[in-house]
């Protein structure tokens, strides 16, 4: 019989207990209202996977600042007052079903598709992103080309996050995960052909990592020790599925290095794959990188349907939590499923169709 036992062991991120090593990764899902508050559909949506067994759900995305964050169109924000506590609703409906909640604290930056304050986009550089803007998530066409951000609206958009993040702590949030990864204006920072900058953001990668690092430290400090941070990093992106970092191991070494430096509690990972090589056909995993340079733990998400891969992952320390994507969206209850030995679901395609948005039969759980 395989031993799925790691999945079930208890484990601390930061001054959160999880009762499991299995979380809900982010995925966007645009089901908020237009004016960006969380919703009754939503709340029974994350409920739904708390009652599955998931012991972590980390939100989609939510947009911190009423300027250039917001990428999507019905996305949900955290910027207002308001929005906030449209998501106590969610929270408390995920906590009396057993699990913990992470918001996911997200600037689209150059990568932005659907923002209903402003016209248009920033990014480290006038560079825009590489392909085309996603139809499921009501976009269309190539990316615009963004302005250079400013030293002064850096300045504010590290204060939004620290504002966001005061506003998930007050509503009941466990913690929250900063958005560093997946083409987002932060990783749009870290990343070399978007950030052609000259100052002290841009060239090197200790300097390419320092935006993240600046507001990883600041959401730290202003929530206090009780609550978790982390942040989550990736090197493909949505609109660039096969960008790796140009400086390999190395580059690695210098971000993870940084970025565990800063007081976060944790540092989420994610790749197609999870056990893949970062950089070439060998080496080690962008989650077994993060796991020697951080000193923090590691959540690890890419391609982790079959429980074994999963448990391998924590079995051999690369990681201490894994987290679901798509395995989670076919199977609400993944972790009951795997402890009954139960067979898995195939995902439906008709949750990407016509838009990626909460369709009413995924709100039942399933046997």
């Amino acid at each position: 019989m395989p031993d799925f036992t790691p999945l079930w062991a208890p484990v601390r991120l930061g001054s959160t207990e999880l009762e499991n090593r299995v979380a809900l990764a982010p995925m966007t899902r645009v089901s908020a209202t237009e004016d960006g508050h969380a919703t009754e559909k939503m709340a029974a949506y994350y409920e739904a996977y708390a009652r599955g067994g998931f012991s972590l759900l980390v939100t989609e995305g939510i947009y911190p600042d009423t300027a250039y964050s917001q990428g999507y169109l019905f996305q949900p924000g955290i910027a207002t007052e308001e929005q906030a506590q449209s998501w106590t609703k969610v929270v408390d409906r995920v906590h009396a079903a057993g699990a913990r909640i992470f918001a996911q604290l997200m600037h689209a930056g150059a990568q932005a598709q659907g923002n209903r304050f402003v016209d248009s986009s920033v990014g480290p550089s006038a560079v825009a992103p590489k392909g085309e803007q996603l139809a499921f998530y009501r976009g269309e066409g190539p990316y615009p080309v963004p302005a250079e951000i400013t030293r002064e609206q850096m300045d504010k958009v590290r204060e939004g996050f620290v504002r966001a993040a005061l506003r998930a702590k007050e509503v009941g949030f466990d913690g929250v995960e900063i958005h560093g990864a997946n083409g987002y204006l932060i990783d749009q920072f870290l990343t070399d052909y978007l950030n052609q900058r000259t100052d002290e953001y841009g060239g090197s990668s200790a300097n390419r990592v320092r935006f993240a690092a600046e507001i990883s430290r600041a959401v730290r400090e202003a929530v206090g020790p009780d609550m978790t941070v982390g942040i989550r990093i990736s090197q493909a992106k949505v609109s660039d599925n096969d960008h790796r970092w140009s400086g390999g191991i190395e580059e690695a070494k210098v971000i993870f290095s940084t970025l565990g430096a800063t007081g976060i509690d944790f540092i989420h990972t994610t790749e197609y794959r999870a056990s893949a090589p970062a950089f070439g056909d060998g080496g080690p995993s962008l989650a077994a990188l993060a796991k020697q340079y951080a000193g923090v733990p590691i959540i690890a998400n890419g391609n982790l349907d079959d429980p074994e891969a999963a448990a391998a992952l924590l079995r051999d320390g690369t990681a201490d939590v894994v987290a679901l994507g798509k395995a989670a969206l076919a199977n609400r209850n993944w972790p009951h499923r795997v402890r009954n030995g139960l067979p898995f679901d195939e995902l439906n395609p008709g949750i990407f169709a016509p838009v990626a948005d909460v369709k009413d039969w995924e709100l039942e759980l399933p046997a």
